[in-house]
């Protein structure tokens, strides 16, 4: 059951309209980090139920801030769901190659959001 989520994305935009979907429709805590360091230190801080993690990103991407989190014990076994625009077929097999729960792309259905997010964790 999800209670809390990290939302990981460089622009504030994203961040805005994704914490009001997730707080107004499903109700949940949301922690956010504009990018892949800040997204370090928050989730070994508030250990988040799940990590909606943004793919492209200046300094490190998602899929670096992925591998990162995998390496610490504090943040290894949280599931992460990239989020982005890049969502061709080898594109999606690349990111749950690397170890991702799932992927959700953008642009984004905010009413729907949660239950995207709520259907990955239940396939996992």
């Amino acid at each position: 059951m999800v209670e809390r989520v990290l939302l990981v994305d460089d622009d504030p935009r994203i961040r805005k309209i994704a914490q009001i979907a997730l707080q107004g429709v499903a109700h949940w805590h949301v922690s956010l980090a504009a990018s892949g360091f800040e997204a370090l230190v928050a989730a070994a801080k508030d250990r988040p139920d799940v990590i909606l993690l943004d793919v492209m990103m200046p300094e490190m991407d998602g899929p670096t801030t992925l591998a990162r989190l995998k390496e610490s014990e504090q943040t290894a076994t949280i599931p992460v769901i990239f989020f982005t625009a890049k969502v061709q077929k080898h594109e999606l097999d690349s990111y749950l190659a690397l170890g991702a729960a799932g992927v959700i792309s953008k642009p984004f259905d905010p009413m729907t959001l949660p239950q995207e997010i709520t259907d990955i964790l239940e396939r996992t």
